[in-house]
């Protein structure tokens, strides 16, 4: 057996024991839930980073009145933390706006994301996605200060994860025109996948005659995942990144919208894969692909995060691409997350987004009663060993027709074929 070989089989042993051991003990857990609400002057907030300490990371949305309006862009958005329930605001590097992707915050406090600056961006291009023009920047924050890191040579570019060595994961534009952009295509810029460390860009290529790359997340080892495409959206192919070298991981034969979302420290990795019919939620675990169930309903399913116990958690959405409900898979078996909540929390979580060791999910959910009825609120939701009366899914059923803003869906829709390429 080779080194390689011996590497691959301890870490399969490793994870197989503790997955068995966690998720047996897991089976009947249910949770206790936060509402982090969202920021004064938003009206929509999606905990997308969580770190073990509980820290979250939060994209604060502006949405249009109504919530349901058809507009190409957010109104507004900040990137901030709730640290404890004191929730603040990350700042912007220059312009009105700052966002977040997955994974954007370490154990250390840091963390990433994308940023407006004050500058026009003189191509005419808008990664960032607010309809303003203005340059999109990567950031670190720390200690209370946002850096911009440095791009490819491009105008733009945005960070996604962030492992706790201070590695981070993202892409910028290298400032080349995207031959595979369709005409009049506003953002036509090569995109490609980032590994910034000591402030230092390496680039992470796509697959072969791809044009484009996205890293999405890094583990502790500083492997990382993505997709490799086109500038149309298409995500063609999930990628591994080992060493700085795409590896394609398995799909279902269609090219497109095949991405991978997070990766554990044992190199699970968690992603969509779709037939081009449907999109389903997709585990990898050595070069083997193991499609996730979703749940009768659900056209589309997303997994999202993956923690060091095998613990995948995610989201769904159902035949009017409306979201359906946030998801867990226990033993490869997919649970409405509302099932696990008590009917006191109040919140219907349409969205989970990270999952970390101890348990604790962060993702989006809707406001059931109250005056803040309807409103969109970040939530985290710790692991307790009690049991409750009625479920919030008793309640209110497993396939509501809540519907988020129609801009905000679109946006995180994208993500299934790239984030980079979300608002070509």
């Amino acid at each position: 057996m080779n080194i390689l070989s011996q590497r691959n089989f301890r870490k399969l042993w490793v994870t197989t024991i503790v997955v068995a051991c966690f998720s047996d003990a897991f089976a009947q857990t249910h949770y206790k839930v936060t509402d982090l609400g969202h920021l004064d002057n938003s009206n929509l907030g999606c905990a997308m980073g969580l770190n073990n300490r509980g820290w979250t990371e939060i994209m604060e949305g502006q949405m249009p009145p109504g919530k349901e309006d058809f507009v190409v862009a957010l109104l507004g958005g900040r990137a901030a933390i709730d640290i404890d329930g004191i929730n603040f605001d990350l700042g912007t590097l220059g312009g009105k706006n700052s966002f977040v992707n997955y994974g954007g915050i370490n154990e250390r406090g840091q963390a990433v994301g994308y940023a407006e600056t004050g500058v026009k961006d003189p191509n005419g291009e808008d990664i960032c996605a607010f309809g303003t023009g203005l340059t999109c920047r990567p950031f670190f924050w720390q200690n209370g200060s946002m850096s911009a890191l440095p791009t490819l040579g491009g105008n733009n570019g945005q960070a996604s994860a962030i492992n706790n060595s201070g590695q981070v994961a993202g892409f910028a534009e290298n400032g080349d025109v995207d031959s595979t952009c369709p005409a009049n295509t506003t953002n036509n810029r090569i995109d490609l996948g980032v590994l910034w460390e000591n402030g230092k860009a390496q680039v992470l290529l796509p697959l072969g005659n791809d044009q484009d790359s996205e890293a999405v997340d890094i583990n502790s080892q500083g492997d990382t995942v993505g997709y490799s495409g086109t500038c149309s959206g298409t995500a063609n192919h999930a990628v591994l990144w080992e060493y700085g070298s795409p590896i394609s991981l398995p799909d279902l034969g269609f090219l497109g919208s095949n991405e991978a979302y997070g990766i554990n420290d044992q190199g699970q990795i968690v992603g969509t894969v779709s037939n081009g019919t449907f999109f389903s939620a997709a585990l990898w675990e050595d070069q083997t692909l193991t499609v996730l169930k979703a749940l009768p309903g659900d056209i589309l399913a997303l997994g999202e995060a993956i923690n060091n116990q095998g613990l995948v958690v995610g989201s769904a959405l159902d035949s009017q691409f409306k979201w359906s409900h946030a998801l867990i898979w226990i033993n490869g078996k997919p649970i409405n997350l509302n099932k696990l909540f008590p009917e006191n929390s109040n919140l219907y979580a349409t969205m989970a987004n990270q999952i970390n060791d101890k348990g604790q999910i962060s993702g989006m959910a809707v406001v059931l009663h109250g005056p803040h009825t309807g409103e969109i609120d970040a939530f985290v939701a710790t692991p307790v060993d009690e049991s409750f009366g009625r479920s919030v899914a008793d309640v209110v059923g497993e396939h509501p027709q809540f519907d988020p803003p129609a801009d905000f869906k679109k946006l995180l829709l994208s993500r299934t074929a790239g984030h980079g390429q979300s608002v070509r």
